[in-house]
């Protein structure tokens, strides 16, 4: 963000890991997610496919329906010109034994054969017509008209169709709707799962607000995929393709080919402006979906800082700098709007205007309505897919932009390698041993740890000091597995931590760190965890140790107090204490401490390291200190600078060599 007198502007930081994904290789990967609810999504494709085939008695009837009412307006003026036919034939009568006017108004043949001769009622109209007069039921009166059974058999058989039609749409938008919604859970299981195996690298160079974004909102879009696009697919393509196929019947039957090839030619008109509107659509798509997950890592950054915002009163600078980051969304999301809502009117345009050429060329080549309306009419009826399968080139695209997003985190692969044939290990028998160790950040240019070779012994005691950026905290992510060396190794009793089965090493391993976390759920549950097993009695005796049951205790809940968001609702000394009963609870050989008293006052700090030495007893300890006071007692003290492991001894060998840790002490005013 640059301020130097002009607007400010914000911009998007795209993580080390996006790529961009084709349509073929995003879409492609929905069925791993979709094949364990195929039964659904197959009954409700089919159903989709169903719905196509209840237009297909409306077509049929059409033509017929009108040929019946051109019969009677043609008939029509031919009864007014023969009215005075009688007064002629009574002339005649007196020479002719036959009258004539009988002969003039002899009964037209019904209306099955009558229209049989034109053009074919549907297949299935004579033998309901058949079925109907054995049963005693005339569908037509005698001049082959509509009779009263007809109209209630159509008042019968319309509905009947019409809420079979419903039926099948409802089953068709269920059971897509319903696997959608299992996928979308699927995934967001899976990212979480696969996020947590990555590195801790992963976690120092990712955006964490942006994280929860793609993880919580994107996968959405996967039961937009289902509902609304699969469901359009499954139903609006065979819907055009009945259409389209009575169309070329018809035109077939009818020898119409001329007419079925200026649809033909003039159909994929309807294709032109969804290509044109569709790349732009994909690009602010994609930007309206970044952006969104800014607005979520901006409250993710500000509800975490809270204490720093309200400490120095910067709710004002903090809504300002949101304000602009909304409306940074607001633009990307109106100027997506405002194509997508483009693509429906400019489809039902070109529709319009290619009907209308298409009756004007009717007109002109003198085609009849009966012979126009049954291949328009279909065209009408297709207009609604074709327009929703329009509108499904916006969703395509925002499901596409969100895919890229799901499938570049899930690609990532910033996993600790895992050996295949681990070695177990329930117990610490002997010794850790870091073995020329060196180690450096994806993202530094130097070593953070240079070639370190150290050998821990089985319940003695090593601290680590140095100054900040000198590697301690590296050193200890090392000896945790959080990390790998890229050279030497580290061991525990001679086999190294890249063999050792992941679950085993950590449960051996229990670490305090300097800023302790907890989660939103009760004292007694923060305690417990890593121990799901243990028992109240338990967490009562780790918390006694702990120097923790007091003040525990003296909460109106007890043990049963929500600690709040990071356990913000309790003071730092009283974390340190939960987190060092949870690490007695948990009861591992091997102890890391990260600098555990550093931020405590004087009075917590006598409490916390009470509690430290009792949970230190009888096991192995890695301790980084940034009080030297604590550590006078280390077996080992190893002083680090800049990555190296510079100075080695006890406190007073250390302070006998007169080096880099004497003057340490001394700042301390320790020695």
């Amino acid at each position: 963000m640059a301020k130097n007198g002009s607007k400010d502007k914000i911009e998007y930081r795209k993580e080390f890991f996006d790529r961009d994904y084709t349509a073929r290789e995003a879409y492609a990967r929905i069925w791993k997610y979709a094949k364990k609810y195929r039964f659904r999504l197959i009954v409700g494709v089919i159903c989709g496919m169903a719905t196509a085939g209840t237009l297909v008695p409306f077509f049929q009837i059409v033509q017929p329906a009108l040929q019946h009412v051109e019969t009677h307006d043609a008939e029509a003026p031919v009864v007014e010109q023969a009215q005075p036919v009688p007064e002629i034939a009574v002339a005649d009568t007196a020479n002719s034994a036959e009258p004539t006017v009988q002969t003039e108004h002899k009964p037209r043949n019904d209306f099955e054969k009558q229209i049989a001769r034109n053009s074919k009622l549907p297949s299935w109209y004579p033998k309901v017509e058949k079925l109907a007069n054995k049963i005693g039921i005339r569908l037509q009166d005698e001049k082959g008209g509509m009779g009263g059974a007809l109209v209630l058999l159509v008042c019968i058989v319309v509905p009947v169709v019409a809420l079979l039609r419903l039926g099948l749409i409802y089953l068709n938008h269920y059971c897509l709707s319903w696997s959608g919604a299992h996928a979308v859970t699927d995934m967001r299981q899976e990212m979480l799962e696969h996020v947590q195996k990555q590195n801790m690298q992963f976690f120092g160079r990712v955006d964490m607000g942006q994280l929860l974004s793609r993880i919580l909102g994107d996968p959405q879009q996967i039961q937009t995929i289902f509902t609304a696009i699969l469901s359009e697919v499954a139903l609006a393509p065979f819907e055009i393709f009945v259409a389209f196929g009575f169309i070329i019947w018809f035109a077939a039957a009818n020898h119409m080919l001329p007419t079925l090839c200026l649809i033909v030619i003039g159909f994929p008109l309807f294709v032109f402006p969804i290509q044109m509107l569709g790349r732009k659509i994909k690009r602010w798509a994609r930007k309206t979906l970044e952006r969104a997950s800014m607005i979520g890592a901006k409250i993710h950054e500000i509800l975490t800082c809270i204490r720093v915002v309200k400490s120095y009163h910067t709710e004002k600078h903090e809504n300002t700098q949101f304000a602009k980051t909304n409306r940074y969304l607001l633009k990307s999301t109106m100027r997506a709007l405002r194509l997508g809502l483009m693509v429906g009117p400019t489809v039902e345009t070109v529709g319009i205007i290619l009907i209308c050429a298409f009756l004007v060329w009717c007109f002109t080549m003198g085609i009849k309505i009966s012979d126009v309306v049954p291949m328009v009419a279909p065209l009408l009826i297709i207009y609604k897919p074709v327009k929703q399968l329009s509108k499904l080139q916006v969703q395509i695209e925002n499901s596409l932009a969100a895919l890229s997003r799901i499938y570049s985190v899930l690609d990532l692969h910033m996993e600790l390698p895992m050996s295949p044939n681990p070695v177990r290990k329930m117990t610490f028998d002997s010794a850790i041993a870091f073995d020329d160790v060196s180690f450096r950040y994806d993202t530094a240019e130097r070593d953070a740890v240079s070639h370190a070779s150290f050998e821990v012994q089985r319940g003695k005691m090593v601290a680590v000091v140095g100054g900040t950026g000198s590697g301690k905290s590296t050193m200890s992510g090392l000896l945790a597995r959080f990390y790998d060396p890229q050279s030497g190794r580290v061991t525990i009793d001679g086999t190294d931590l890249r063999e050792v089965d992941i679950g085993d090493l950590r449960r051996l391993i229990g670490a305090v760190m300097q800023e302790t976390l907890l989660f939103n759920d009760t004292i007694e549950n923060n305690i417990r965890y890593g121990s799901f097993n243990a028992t109240h009695e338990q967490v009562v005796a780790a918390a006694k140790l702990a120097n923790a049951h007091e003040f525990i205790m003296s909460q109106p809940e007890g043990y049963d107090r929500v600690v709040g968001e990071k356990g913000f609702a309790l003071s730092g000394g009283e974390r340190q204490r939960i987190a060092i009963a949870r690490a007695i609870l948990k009861n591992p050989p091997i102890l890391i401490l990260d600098e555990a008293t550093s931020a405590l006052d004087t009075v917590t700090e006598k409490l916390v390291q009470d509690a430290l030495d009792k949970l230190m007893a009888n096991r192995t300890t890695f301790a980084i200190a940034h009080r030297l006071s604590t550590i006078r007692n280390a077996d080992l003290i190893l002083v680090m600078d800049n990555g190296k492991i510079v100075e080695r001894g006890t406190h007073d060998e250390l302070i006998a060599k007169n080096g880099v840790y004497r003057k340490l002490c001394e700042m301390q005013q320790m020695a």
